[in-house]
């Protein structure tokens, strides 16, 4: 395939772009409808924006979805081109500064490793109310919500194997391997999840649900997007890898419990009756070696690798805590109904 018959081949394929939300998402999404290089607005600018909102949110996922598989009609040019680069530097500026004051004070990595192993008694979240209360409908939005993340699983997290060394190295293509199938497609997380979304009758095409997602989810999604395509943030990323592994197992359980209670199909339940015992494995070997192997060769790195725990930890509250509110009151957790 040519240079040009793979930039018309990108151009076809791929999403369509979502709605715009705000002046910068509307911004971005305007200018990926024009050539590669057509100069942004000049006054367009994130200093006041709110760093957790639909609108910083969505631009910024517009401009990593460019790293990943693109959209329906869009130069891949964009991907690289500097006036968007430079805009999106802004609003990670604005993300990454308010993570960090929100995701609490500095601290060790094992200290906030451990907090994750202790499971509270009467716990809340998403997860046990889904087990135990949940109805299908509040599933299928569970799951398309989640699709962002799902239908892309494992992949930001790829971005730091050439970060990595040795025994690090090592153990996260180990874990990765087996997020991709171990040599089977049809065994890919990704795919394990769109079975499941086909389960619930829900559309299983990449990135179907962003219009219906609110700035939680986006933010949820975007975290791993900022930690994957930044060197410096690589321990970020660790930590944020070692907070799904650890949490992944017990709340896999209970959604799976609770697909069962509603008579979900066979690959529903099948998709979190996988993670039980593979992110258990997971878990092990994530904090074992690669966190321990990872702060054996960069020591420096250890408060990094907690701020990726308690960043992870503090957007997947925000994101539980939008959801049950809705649920608790009735309503749709969504932004446009199923």
């Amino acid at each position: 395939m040519t240079s040009t018959a793979a930039i018309a081949h990108d151009r076809a394929t791929g999403p369509a772009l979502p709605r715009s939300r705000g002046e910068l998402s509307r911004t971005v999404r305007q200018s990926l409808t024009r050539p590669a290089g057509t100069p942004l607005p000049r006054q367009v600018t994130a200093a006041h924006a709110d760093p957790y909102g639909d609108d910083l949110q969505l631009a910024l996922y517009l401009c990593y979805e460019l790293h990943y598989r693109g959209f329906a009609g869009v130069d891949p040019e964009w991907e690289w081109e500097p006036g968007l680069l430079r805009l999106r530097a802004e609003m990670e500026h604005r993300f990454l500064s308010a993570l960090r004051a929100d995701a609490g004070p500095p601290r060790k990595a094992e200290e906030a490793l451990a907090e994750l192993l202790v499971e509270p008694v009467d716990g809340d979240g998403p997860s046990p109310f889904l087990k135990e209360r949940g109805e299908l409908w509040q599933f299928r939005e569970y799951a398309a919500q989640r699709s962002l993340y799902h239908l892309k699983e494992a992949d930001p997290h790829a971005w730091v194997i050439p970060r990595l060394a040795g025994r690090a190295k090592a153990a996260m293509v180990a874990v990765e391997y087996d997020e991709f199938g171990a040599g089977r497609p049809e065994r890919i997380h990704a795919q394990l999840f769109a079975d499941l979304m086909a389960d619930l009758g829900l559309d299983t095409a990449y990135g179907r649900y962003v219009d219906s997602a609110g700035a939680e989810m986006l933010t949820t999604v975007n975290l791993m997007s900022l930690f994957g395509l930044h060197r410096a943030l690589r321990g970020a990323l660790v930590g944020h890898f070692a907070a799904v592994e650890t949490t992944s197992s017990p709340g896999s359980r209970r959604l799976a419990q609770g697909l069962l209670r509603v008579g979900a199909g066979p690959a529903a339940v099948h998709f979190y009756a996988e993670h039980v015992e593979a992110d258990a494995v997971h878990e092990q070997i994530v904090r074992r070696d690669v966190v321990g192997g990872l702060l054996e060769a960069e020591p420096f790195l250890d408060e990094d690798i907690a701020f990726g725990v308690d960043a992870t930890q503090w957007s997947e509250n925000r994101l539980g805590n939008h959801l049950l509110t809705a649920w608790e009151d009735g309503r749709t957790s969504l932004r446009t109904p199923l």
